[in-house]
């Protein structure tokens, strides 16, 4: 049997965050395990004994928005993802996110197949960019400066595993392209996640294409 992804919402909108919680319950893959109304709420009831594999985050919220819920969620507990479910398209809002450690946006108004498979790919790969938001995302990026490089030294087996990090592949397909275990992807990703001060991998793209570092 699949284990199930275990998902916690955060909404201020009761109806919007109830219908979500209704609807992921109805797919034998997902298990909620419970709803937030706001960042502070979400720091209430998150504790090192209900961790989820995936938070849905709204962004606009009393008390604690999902840009600041977003950053707390991914110092404090980098192991859990982030996918941003928002009303909001565009680019500032999708960039802040990303900012934030979000590893995907996905739109309020996405059907429940497109949800549920955002859900099954952020689980499965660590990074879920629909097409628009992707599009949108490198706009804005190339119109920014560029981030220092200076004084970070990065090896030809880390610059191949980063751009692998911008396709689809999950990170077991990415060690058989490079012919390594699994286990050194792992070191790949922790040495590069503390060299460029990211963690997630959405991060590292991010990084590698402000600093045309990933060939798109």
């Amino acid at each position: 049997m699949t284990e199930k992804i275990s998902i916690v919402i955060v909404d201020d909108h009761t109806l919007f965050r109830s219908g979500v919680a209704n609807l992921l319950s109805e797919f034998d893959e997902i298990n909620v395990l419970f709803q937030a109304s706001s960042g502070k709420d979400l720091q209430q009831k998150l504790s090192a004994d209900v961790l989820p594999d995936i938070i849905l985050m709204d962004i606009t919220m009393p008390l604690m928005d999902g840009y600041e819920a977003t950053k707390w969620v991914t110092t404090l507990y980098p192991g859990i993802s982030v996918l941003a479910l928002s009303m909001f398209d565009d680019e500032k809002s999708i960039i802040n996110m990303l900012r934030a450690g979000a590893c995907g946006y996905l739109l309020k108004e996405s059907n429940a197949s497109d949800l549920l498979e955002a859900i099954k790919i952020t689980k499965e790969k660590g990074l879920f960019i629909n097409e628009n938001v992707s599009g949108r995302m490198l706009m804005s990026l190339r119109n920014e400066s560029k981030v220092s490089t200076a004084g970070t030294k990065l090896s030809d087996r880390e610059m191949e595993f980063m751009q692998y990090c911008s396709t689809e592949l999950t990170y077991k397909e990415i060690a058989g392209k490079m012919n390594v275990s699994p286990r050194t992807v792992d070191n790949y990703r922790e040495s590069l996640f503390a060299k460029l001060n990211t963690k997630s991998r959405t991060g590292l793209v991010v990084y590698g294409i402000k600093n045309s570092l990933i060939n798109i």
